[in-house]
């Protein structure tokens, strides 16, 4: 179906920065300064390295969907019937996890903006969010509002990158220092999870199949969609790196228990500190935005109840992950187990959509470059060790709350 130039434009853009700054939460941000002040100036070439793994799993991921149509877990369900239940339940539930940490986030975010007691900020938090799905023309406005909150994300922390003053000449010579070991390849996909792991890679192509941008036909306009997207998250990531290395490289120490909050407050002073509290709250309604929307898209091919009442459902997964912060709270064992479980959906979904690939009855005329689908393999093998690799923890932590 072709589309108006007029209206798609938003929605590109829109999908672009819905799965930016649906990559774009509280992990990312405590992620990224934590390995900072772990590999210091190596910490650039791994942002690197990541940018270009990211580019590869949702370069291909997006183009089997974007082509087909069709949803991710309605690709599963054609590889074999009943695995998009399957694949449906764990993102839905990982979405539904990490919603608890986001709303957490966004109740932090306020508490150093304007000292609101963190129960308070927490019911704030969810309430907005909320809102924004009970506006008429939803999709438009999550489009608008993403896209501005993720300008204005990038604007700050440009601000505190430049008044942390990171040394780039060091930055440059830690290129002699990158070497390709067991910590480092650690790093690298634990920053890769987080950039393209469980719903957030489906955030975006999920929002343009909404707005019938599907095809061959428009394939182009999805790539471009998509790249916006990874530039978007990873100038964040780079000027995280950039605010977070410049404090360090003074001699200052970053405190692990609140990294981000610690080098934005020693690199630019109360502003830096109350920069922070912004970019938490935008970074965490974003992402509850993200999940809700992603989560529930998963879930409404497989009932028409849930499909004729999205809002409504959407609505109500923000109001429970809402309600389940304000009286649990502490969702810390709950988000490192659903964390794992969301690597796993990532190797997952990478076999279902290179099998997918040689199916003439999904890809019609289309083929996957057999490149894209070289590197598509090889990220997968590296994801889906790296993933299992970690059950032995999430063994334990059940045990812990068991």
């Amino acid at each position: 179906m072709q589309y108006s130039k007029k209206s798609s434009l938003q929605t590109l853009i829109g999908a672009a920065f819905l799965m930016a700054t649906s990559a774009i939460g509280p992990g990312f941000l405590t992620q990224t300064s934590l390995f900072t002040s772990q590999f210091l100036g190596v910490m650039f070439y791994i942002i690197l390295c990541v940018i270009v793994l990211d580019s590869i799993t949702q370069l291909t991921i997006w183009s089997v969907i974007g082509v087909t149509g069709l949803r991710g877990q309605d690709i599963a369900n054609k590889i074999l019937p009943g695995l998009g239940l399957i694949i449906a339940f764990i993102i839905g539930l990982g979405g539904f996890a990490f919603n608890i940490g986001n709303v957490a986030g966004a109740a932090l975010g306020l508490n150093v903006l304007f000292g609101i007691k963190l129960e308070i900020a927490t019911a704030l938090s969810g309430t907005f969010a909320i809102l924004i799905f009970i506006l008429r023309n939803t999709q438009k406005y999550i489009d608008i509002l993403v896209k501005w909150l993720g300008i204005i994300m990038i604007s700050t922390v440009l601000y505190v990158a430049y008044k942390s003053q990171p040394n780039y000449s060091e930055i440059a010579h830690a290129v002699h220092n990158f070497d390709i070991n067991t910590t480092v390849i650690f790093g690298i996909l634990t920053l890769l999870g987080g950039s393209c792991g469980g719903y957030i890679t489906f955030s975006g192509i999920h929002r343009l199949i909404d707005a019938n941008i599907t095809g061959t036909q428009n394939l182009r306009q999805i790539r471009k969609s998509l790249f916006i997207g990874i530039s978007v998250s990873g100038i964040m990531r780079i000027l995280l790196f950039l605010a977070v290395f410049g404090v360090i490289s003074h001699g200052a120490t970053i405190d692990t228990n609140n990294p981000a909050a610690s080098a934005f407050m020693q690199g630019a002073g109360i502003i830096g500190y109350k920069i922070f509290g912004l970019v938490m709250f935008f970074a965490s309604i974003t992402s509850i935005i993200g999940a809700a929307y992603t989560s529930v898209s998963f879930l409404k091919t497989l009932h028409s109840l849930i499909y004729h009442n999205e809002q409504k459902v959407i609505i109500t997964f923000i109001a429970i992950s809402t309600c389940t912060m304000m009286f649990l709270g502490k969702p810390v064992n709950i988000l490192v187990i659903v964390g794992t479980l969301n690597g796993l959906i990532l190797p997952l979904m990478l076999l279902i959509i290179l099998i997918a690939s040689f199916i003439p009855s999904i890809m019609g005329d289309y083929r996957l470059s057999n490149i894209l689908r070289i590197f598509a393999f090889l990220i997968m093998i590296g994801m889906g060790y790296f993933s299992l690799s970690s059950l032995p923890k999430i063994i334990e932590i059940l045990g812990e709350i068991l």
